[in-house]
């Protein structure tokens, strides 16, 4: 049987008093709508069709072509959204999932386990619920004897014994295609919104002689809608919470899940450690056998095994088996950090190859250069690559020996084996197995300091 789905993203979301659209909100990383999307590929939906008004471009822009759209120009209802629907959708046969696009914690096993149970049961319309410990406010699910569900009771409508049910209506909808949009047409708006809403969908077809299902959640926290920003801050750690779970199951120790932040999407091998403070973004990969962090920003970067990492960024970078980074080092986009390199403490890589086994141990910058292996660069040595207007490369071979606070002057090549004497400022190429100096000869005047100190005094008198 195919699948269908309608997502509700058409709806401005004032309540989170921001300039960018509500379903474009991110949690863990990723626009609301683009998890749910995320959900309903995972479980093989043959066509969505996305509910845009404000925003509609925004919305486009970001899902792209892997879904239809179809606008809903005035906002009158979620009766009326879904109707919006109809062209695409209306003479297929099939199962409809209609959700909401801020609703990124409903999770492809769930829909699949509702899909189910509509299947089984005959039923035309199956619900998600959920049991809320407190459900104040939310229309509770009245079910009858056979476990079908009865009716929706708002909070302002229950009797004293309704008011006691905690299980809620959570938003989500499996429907029979047809059935749905031949009763849509019948939905009015006698109401006090004047809107057209989609829940009276379930009387018109309950009154035709049809079973209302309701699958029930084991997580309420699918039932969370995102209208503000205490809702988006609660989904994003209910969000976050599932992920280090996984993570943790799959072998990654976390020493405090807590204070670890990991965006969806991001791959860590097993045995590796995160400790405090460690936030792992976009497009990352961690090898096995690492210890990153704490307070460790990886963003978009590939990170081989048994890498260590600690008190550092690292962006859209690459770093080899057996790494060292930090603590205090910040590894920008472009850079290749070779195996067992060391980055140490104060160290900044902006665009650079440092080759296997190279050290930069302390307080250098290196940019826009190829480094060869074995290469030692001294404290406070560093590529000047920028002169105002371009920048240049620098290239350094194998085994060289960088001196402290040495200046390579880009563009410059150092040759294999080379040494470079502390304190120098290197403009011309030096040659494989030479020695380079370049720095002024030293001077001693004898007793000097004395004149210099009585001079200072007398001018402070």
């Amino acid at each position: 049987m195919n699948l269908y789905a309608v997502v509700l993203a058409a709806g401005q979301g004032k309540r989170m008093n921001s300039k960018l659209f509500k379903v474009l909100h991110p949690v863990c990383g990723k626009p609301m709508v683009g998890h749910v999307i995320d959900t309903l590929e995972e479980i093989n939906v043959n066509r969505t069709v996305v509910i845009v008004g404000h925003g509609v471009e925004t919305v486009k822009g970001y899902l792209g072509t892997k879904v239809e759209y179809a606008l809903q120009e005035q906002q009158l209802g979620t009766g009326h959204a879904v109707l919006q629907a109809k062209p695409a959708l209306s003479n297929e046969q099939g199962l409809t999932i209609v959700i909401y696009g801020d609703t990124p914690l409903v999770k492809a096993q769930t829909l699949n386990k509702m899909i189910e149970q509509h299947r089984a049961s005959g039923a035309v319309i199956t619900m998600l619920t959920a049991k809320l410990d407190n459900p104040f406010g939310y229309g509770r699910i009245i079910r009858n004897s056979e476990g079908h569900v009865a009716k929706i009771v708002e909070q302002k409508d229950c009797s004293q014994a309704e008011a006691h049910v905690n299980e809620i209506n959570a938003g989500t909808y499996v429907f029979d295609n047809q059935k749905l949009f031949a009763a849509l047409d019948l939905v009015g708006n006698n109401n006090s919104q004047g809107e057209y809403y989609l829940t009276d969908v379930i009387d018109i077809l309950k009154g035709e002689g049809h079973i209302v299902e309701a699958y029930c959640t084991d997580d309420s926290n699918e039932s969370l809608g995102v209208n503000d920003r205490l809702q988006l801050a609660e989904a994003e750690r209910c969000m976050q919470a599932r992920i280090n779970r996984v993570h943790m199951t799959n072998g990654v120790t976390m020493i405090d899940p807590g204070q670890t932040y990991i965006e969806k999407g991001v791959q860590i091998g097993s045995d590796s450690v995160l400790f405090p403070g460690t936030i792992l973004r976009g497009n990352t990969v961690i090898g096995e056998g690492c210890e990153i962090g704490p307070n460790t920003e990886i963003y978009n970067s590939q990170v081989g095994d048994e890498v260590i990492i600690k008190n550092a960024v690292v962006q859209a970078a690459v770093v080899d088996n057996g790494a060292s980074i930090g603590p205090f080092a910040y590894v920008r986009p472009g850079s290749r950090i070779g195996k067992s390199v060391k980055i140490g403490d104060f160290v900044e890589i902006k665009n650079a190859t440092i080759g296997d086994g190279s050290k930069v141990s302390h307080l250098s910058y290196i940019g826009d250069a190829n480094i060869g292996s074995g290469v030692n660069f001294g404290c406070g040595a560093i590529t000047v690559n920028y002169d105002g207007f371009n920048k240049s490369l620098t290239e350094v071979g194998d085994d060289v020996f960088i001196g402290s606070n040495v200046n390579l002057i880009a563009p410059v090549s150092i040759g294999k084996g080379a040494y470079v004497v502390a304190g120098s400022t290197i403009t011309h190429n030096v040659k494989e197995g030479d020695l380079a100096i370049a720095r002024e000869r030293q001077t001693n005047k004898e007793g000097y300091a004395d004149i210099i100190r009585r001079k200072m005094k007398a001018k402070k008198q």
